[in-house]
């Protein structure tokens, strides 16, 4: 359902919230929005806590920005939750990210419902937890039928790998004879990434003031807008998500012309 001004205001009720959304045009919201939820340790660094209670805390951030979506219309959120180059971590921290993944998602099954949330999962499941995977595609199940927002959580995902795994699959179609190789185009790529009928991102966002896209969506970013605030994961708030698509709406896309 469209947004309209008197549901944003429900929705986004601090002053600046309300400021900010006298610049908002309500009929260009982008799409596609993808994050980088980057901070959480060092959220959990400054006040003396252990890695997973800023983790922890970064779960209340995904609500926030999920309602968000919600609010302004957008179709598509696709959140980085744990990258393929994660494992690196200590044991205690993945061992706790693992846990906390099916807790959240246990705890949060009734809200995504409510709010008509579908889940999707993209990455591998090589060297994932069995538990933890199939809490991810029990979510997936539950909520396939809904249509509101697709959540799209990026989970043992690298771009790098993806962008791997798609040329071998084409490649082995081709020894097969399926494929013939003068016909491989950018669709032919698209149909074997995980994000296969899913439309790019129109706008990434990254928290914490760093300027890299750390091996995110390599394919699907090349057109677009970036938004960087210093803000870490868990203190981001729907208010961010606004600001952030205040700013994309004053972007010119060209798309490589002029």
């Amino acid at each position: 359902m469209s947004p309209t001004r008197a549901s944003l205001e429900a929705a986004f009720t601090t002053r600046t919230d309300r400021e900010l959304l006298g610049k908002l045009d309500i009929d260009s919201v982008p799409r596609h929005v993808a994050i980088i939820m980057d901070g959480n340790g060092r959220w959990a660094s400054k006040r003396g806590v252990p890695r997973i209670l800023g983790h922890r805390a970064g779960a209340k951030a995904i609500r926030e920005s999920i309602a968000a979506c919600i609010e302004l219309g957008i179709e598509y959120l696709t959140i980085y939750s744990f990258s393929s180059e994660n494992w690196r971590r200590s044991a205690e921290e993945v061992s706790g990210l693992m846990g906390l993944f099916v807790e959240v998602l246990e705890s949060e099954i009734g809200n995504l419902m409510e709010q008509g949330v579908r889940v999707r999962v993209i990455g591998s499941e090589e060297g994932m937890p069995e538990a933890t995977m199939e809490a991810f595609r029990r979510t997936e199940r539950r909520t396939a039928d809904n249509a509101t927002l697709t959540l799209l959580v990026a989970l043992n995902y690298g771009g790098r790998m993806e962008i791997t795994e798609a040329v071998r699959a084409i490649a082995e179609e081709a020894v097969r004879g399926e494929l013939d190789p003068s016909t491989i185009d950018e669709d032919t790529i698209d149909a074997h990434l995980y994000t296969t009928g899913i439309p790019d991102p129109d706008l990434i966002v990254r928290t914490s003031g760093e300027m890299r896209i750390s091996n995110f969506l390599l394919w699907q970013l090349a057109y677009s807008e970036i938004w960087v605030t210093a803000t870490l994961w868990p203190d981001f708030k729907r208010g961010d998500l606004l600001r952030a698509v205040i700013d994309f709406q004053k972007r010119s896309r060209r798309f490589g012309g002029r």
